[in-house]
């Protein structure tokens, strides 16, 4: 079974855990983008989305799907969104296409956080993937430096703008062991807008497409 055809059966899987008729928060990436195909086909029993990107948005509303201002919905049931990489408590790695910030938004603002990954992104520990960090540009040598003194090798992505006018640092090196911890320091740090670790807000659920069909992993719930 190739990568894509993992990716569309998970993506096909969650539409299970879409409540209907309701607006649901909507990720990015090229697992969501089959989600989002899925989602065409039940666009009739849902009353829209709230996207994490420009590029998601296009994509819904290419598909008669509603997309919603985060600040006009009172709450979010779920969010559905894929991962870079999944440890086994739930934590993840998030910002490969580079909306992290929006990303962890609408995470913070749903109920339950849906992952949807192919096999390939189960790590024991976090950080083969480089992390993502959002910077605001002024700050980035300033950053870096704090991210280096922390055992990372941070480097700029190049040509490369955040939807939210920002720069992004993906830092290579790291093997993290204490995401939670390792999330609260970065976010300390003056000039970082967003981290792309999902430790303090991890996934609640993370189906799994394997090539024996999706796998279900549940997650101990945190406290947020």
């Amino acid at each position: 079974m190739t990568q894509d055809e993992l990716k569309q059966q998970v993506a096909a899987a969650a539409l299970k855990h879409v409540p209907r008729g309701e607006v649901i928060g909507v990720g990015t990436g090229s697992t969501v983008n089959f989600f989002i195909d899925a989602l065409a086909g039940i666009r009739q029993d849902i009353k829209g989305a709230v996207s994490s990107s420009e590029r998601s948005t296009e994509r819904l509303r290419a598909h008669g799907i509603a997309v919603f201002d985060l600040n006009d919905v009172p709450r979010l049931s779920v969010y559905v969104d894929g991962a870079d990489e999944i440890d086994p408590q739930g934590a993840m790695i998030k910002g490969g296409g580079g909306a992290l910030t929006r990303e962890k938004i609408i995470a913070e603002a749903a109920d339950r956080f849906v992952c949807i990954v192919d096999q390939s992104k189960l790590v024991p520990t976090l950080g083969r993937f480089p992390l993502p960090v959002e910077v605001v540009p002024m700050a980035r040598e300033l950053v870096a430096q704090r991210l280096r003194s922390m055992g990372g090798d941070p480097r700029e992505r190049a040509g490369y703008v955040t939807d939210n006018g920002n720069i992004i640092l993906d830092v290579h090196g790291l093997q993290i062991t204490e995401p939670r911890e390792f999330e609260s320091r970065v976010n300390q740090i003056p000039g970082v807008v967003t981290v792309g670790l999902f430790a303090l807000r991890g996934a609640d659920v993370a189906l799994v497409g394997t090539s024996e069909g999706v796998e279900q992993r549940n997650f101990t719930p945190r406290t947020r």
